[in-house]
C-alpha cells in the first residue's frame, strides 16, 4: 500500500497551515504563532545582524558568531530528536568532521577558497556516508541500543582524532590561515562604516551569519514539508506510518543524513571563525550535552526553539560569570552572599538556572509562548 503525499496531511499531528504568497511557500508555512515569540526571534535576528556595529571589542562579535553556529547545530539536532524521535549521541562527530575538513584542507593545501571548498565537500561526503551507515545498521534496533551505538561511534571518533596527530594535530589541534579576504589585515573599504572597520574579520562574521541563516531556513522548510510531516508521523506512531506504506528506516536514514550535513556545515563555520579546530572545540562530549540542553530549553520539535535555546545558552556561558563577578563585588560588605555568587560558582548557578527553566517550561520556551497565546 503506497500512500500519496496528500495522505501525510491527513495525519492527526498535522496543524492548520498558514498559507501566504510564493515567498511564504518557498520558506515555510510554519509561523511562530505567538507575538512574543515573533518579537524575540526578530530581536535576535536584528541583534546578530548588527552586533559588529553595535558593540566594540572582540568578545561580543565572537559570542554572536558562536550563537549563529549553534543555532544551525541545535536546529539540525532538533530535526533528529524533536521531529524524528531519534536520540543520537554522535552529532558532535559530524560537527567535528566539518571542522577538521576545513582545518586540514586549509593547513595542508594552503589558505585559498579552493582548498576550503575541497575540505567542505570531502567533509560533507564523509558525513553523509557515515550517517547512511549508522542509519541503515542501527535504526533497525530499539531506541536505547541505537543511542548506545551512536555514543560508541562518537567516542571512537574523538579518540581517533586525538591519536592521528600527523593528520589532525592530535590534542593540540590545527591552526591555519584563512583566505586573504577573511584575514583581519584585509580591508574592503578604506574608511570605517559607523565607526567599524570593514576588514576580513567583519567579512568572516557575515559569512558565518548569512550561511547560518540560509541553513536554518532550509531546515525550517524541510520539517514543514510533506517529508517533515512523515517524520512526525513516524515519531508519533511508527507502526501506523509503516502501515500507511512509508518506509520508516528510509525516512529516518534520510533525516539522519540531512541532520549530519547541517552539523558538518556548522563545524566548518566554527573552524573558519576560530581559525582553529581541535578535539575540545568540536568533538567534546560536553558539547553534546550543551546541544541537548539547548533543544530542551528552546522547545523540541519547533525549530524556532533552536534560536531561543542557542541564544540564551551561549549568552549565559559567555556573560554569567562576568555578571556574578560584578554582583559579588557589589555585595562585598554583606555576609555569605558574596561567596554564594562568587564567579567560581558560575557553573553551579548555570545548572540551577536551566533546571528551573526546564521545570517552568516543560514544553520549552517556544512551547510555553505558543500555549500562552491559545
Amino acid at each position: 500500500m503506497n500512500a500519496s503525499p496528500t495522505s501525510a496531511r491527513a495525519l492527526p499531528f498535522d496543524e492548520t497551515r498558514r498559507r501566504g504568497g510564493p515567498l511564504s511557500a518557498l520558506l515555510s508555512s510554519d509561523r511562530p504563532r505567538s507575538k512574543v515569540l515573533s518579537a524575540l526571534l526578530l530581536a535576535i535576528l536584528l541583534l546578530l545582524a548588527a552586533t559588529p556595529f553595535l558593540f566594540s571589542g572582540s568578545q561580543p562579535v565572537g559570542t554572536a558568531a558562536k550563537i549563529c553556529v549553534f543555532i544551525v547545530l541545535v536546529a539540525s539536532y532538533d530535526l533528529l530528536l524533536g521531529y524524528s524521535g531519534i536520540v543520537s549521541f554522535a552529532h558532535t562527530m559530524f560537527f567535528g568532521i566539518g571542522g577538521y575538513g576545513i582545518a586540514i584542507a586549509l593547513e595542508r593545501l594552503g589558505p585559498t577558497w579552493g582548498s576550503a571548498a575541497i575540505g567542505l565537500i570531502a567533509a560533507l561526503a564523509l558525513s553523509a556516508l557515515l550517517a547512511i551507515a549508522i542509519g541503515l545498521l542501527s535504526l533497525r534496533v530499539r531506541a536505547i541500543f541505537f543511542s548506545m551505538i551512536t555514543l560508541a561511534v562518537a567516542s571512537a571518533a574523538a579518540v581517533l582524532a586525538s591519536q592521528l596527530s600527523d593528520v589532525t594535530g592530535g590534542e593540540d589541534g590545527l591552526s591555519f590561515q584563512l583566505p586573504q579576504a577573511l584575514r583581519p589585515a584585509f580591508r574592503l573599504l578604506s574608511e570605517p562604516v559607523f565607526g567599524t572597520a570593514v576588514n576580513g574579520r567583519l567579512l568572516a562574521y557575515y559569512l558565518v551569519f548569512f550561511v547560518s541563516l540560509v541553513i536554518f531556513l532550509v531546515l525550517l522548510r524541510i520539517v514543514n514539508s510533506p517529508f517533515g510531516r512523515v517524520l512526525q508521523a513516524i515519531r508519533e506512531n511508527e507502526f501506523r506510518a509503516e502501515a500507511l506504506g512509508y518506509r520508516v528506516v528510509a525516512y529516518r536514514t534520510a533525516a539522519s543524513v540531512i541532520s549530519a550535513l547541517a552539523a558538518t556545515i556548522a563545524g566548518a563555520l566554527m573552524a573558519l571563525w576560530l581559525r582553529y579546530n581541535g578535539p575540545d572545540t568540536t568533538l567534546s562530549f560536553s558539547i553534546m550535552i550543551d546541544i541537548l540542553l539547548m533543544v530542551v530549553i528552546g522547545g523540541m520539535g519547533t525549530m524556532y526553539g533552536a534560536v531561543i535555546g542557542a541564544a540564551l545558552f551561549v549568552l549565559a556561558q559567555s556573560y554569567l560569570q562576568v555578571l556574578m563577578g560584578a554582583g559579588s563585588a557589589a555585595l562585598a560588605g554583606l555576609p555569605l552572599l558574596p561567596n554564594l555568587i562568587h564567579p567560581d560558582r558560575w557553573l553551579l548557578w548555570l545548572g540551577a538556572l536551566f533546571i528551573i527553566s526546564v521545570y517552568a517550561f516543560p514544553g520549552g520556551i517556544v512551547g510555553r509562548l505558543r500555549q500562552a497565546k491559545q
